[in-house]
């Protein structure tokens, strides 16, 4: 029988401002360790500590604007754009525009704090 999602539960977001993390399938809200999908939406100005996950992670932007730095650089992922951030790469994501971001982030396995290796500090 499916499993019907009826809510997401909110998860508490690391940066230096608030974001709101909805998780529908995942750890948290479906107890699914294979994957993880969240809608995200971040304020102008967010940016969290970088990291290098032991998870592929598939973002799709929804509406404003994804800044991912990586360790060449920055891509800059707008409504209707995708990335996909691979396992072992160091990245870390804001969002710098007025209209912040929103997005859907799949993570595959599901996403875990023990899993993201955020860096130090």
């Amino acid at each position: 029988m499916p499993t019907h999602i009826e809510r997401p539960t909110r998860i508490a977001a690391e940066g230096n401002k608030p974001k709101i993390i909805e998780e529908f399938i995942g750890r948290v809200n479906s107890k699914t360790d294979g994957v993880s999908i969240a809608r995200m939406r971040s304020p102008q100005g967010w940016v969290e500590p970088g990291q290098r996950p032991e998870f592929d992670e598939y973002t799709v932007v929804l509406g404003g604007m994804l800044r991912v730095e990586h360790e060449d650089g920055t891509i800059d992922v707008r409504a209707g754009e995708a990335i996909i951030a691979h396992t072992g790469e160091w990245v870390r994501y804001g969002s710098p525009e007025a209209d912040g971001a929103e997005y859907v982030a799949i993570c595959l396995p599901a996403f875990s704090p023990d899993a993201v290796k955020r860096d130090e500090g």
